[in-house]
């Protein structure tokens, strides 16, 4: 069993992990804001302007990029693995558009995350889902909180543990229990997102923003085994399934293409000979 240090494509730094924290910050407010907000408040009756002005996070998810690449001098092998991968989810995630939840994308961003940690998995999340919205031409207010929610996603492969020691099948049944629950955290975020956005007319499902927490809470539930249960399951088995049956080749493969890359082996040029 090999203990040698798992090299880092983008290592997060002070200026990095404050953006990070901020975005967080934000998404978190975004996400959540019909449960911290009182009911019969002033902010309910601004649910339809709501998707545009968090949209505003996708300016934070550009500055956390951004200062993850600069603070860490990511270099250009590590930005055409980036690529790459970016490339592969973006082609995934079409495949099982509309077909109960079938995305294979999520099995890459969990097996990517965990050999190129934490920061790399953020930057790889969120650039995986501004690429396949272009592909699919999903662009919308919802994209920014689809970026955040994908790059807390990868993320959280990343900072799992043992990532220099953990190997064989132990390895593989965290990666794929992780990814069995980021499946469901992922629909159940989203559908944050989109839930208060249902006229309170519509249905005994939708956010009400004068009823209380518990109320709205109780509602909230009911919407998701409404509509997205069956969906995020599909999502779910689809990503263990992946993991267990593909994960060894590509865990494999980009530990491997790590190795050859040298992330962290600063790059030297020697001066020609007169």
């Amino acid at each position: 069993m090999s203990t040698q240090r798992q090299a880092r494509a983008v290592r997060l730094g002070p200026r990095s992990l404050t953006a990070l924290a901020l975005v967080s910050a934000v998404g978190v407010a975004g996400f959540g804001w019909p449960f911290l907000a009182p009911p019969g408040s002033r902010i309910g009756a601004h649910a339809q302007d709501a998707p545009w002005l968090f949209a505003g996070l996708l300016v934070l998810l550009v500055a956390v990029v951004a200062a993850a690449i600069s603070e860490s001098g990511l270099g250009p092998k590590a930005v055409a693995m980036l690529g790459v991968l970016a490339a592969m989810g973006a082609a995934l995630r079409p495949i099982g558009a509309g077909t109960a939840g079938i995305e294979p994308m999520f099995f890459l961003m969990v097996l990517s995350g965990r050999v190129l940690g934490p920061g790399f998995g953020f930057v790889l999340g969120s650039v995986t889902m501004f690429a396949s919205a272009l592909l699919t031409g999903g662009v919308g207010p919802w994209l920014p909180f689809q970026m955040l929610a994908m790059g807390w996603f990868a993320m959280g492969a990343g900072l799992l543990p043992g990532p220099d020691r953990l190997r064989g099948r132990a390895e593989l049944a965290m990666l794929a229990g992780y990814g069995f629950l980021a499946a469901f955290a992922y629909g159940t975020v989203m559908n944050m997102a989109g839930w208060p956005f249902m006229s309170a007319l519509a249905s005994n499902v939708a956010f009400d923003p004068h009823a209380p927490v518990a109320a709205n809470l109780a509602r909230f539930v009911a919407y998701c085994v409404a509509t997205s249960l069956g969906w995020d399951l599909g999502r779910a088995v689809v990503t263990v399934v992946l993991t267990l049956s593909l994960g060894p080749t590509v865990l494999r493969a980009l530990r491997r293409a790590t190795r050859r890359a040298a992330f962290e082996t600063p790059v030297t040029f020697e001066t020609p000979r007169q």
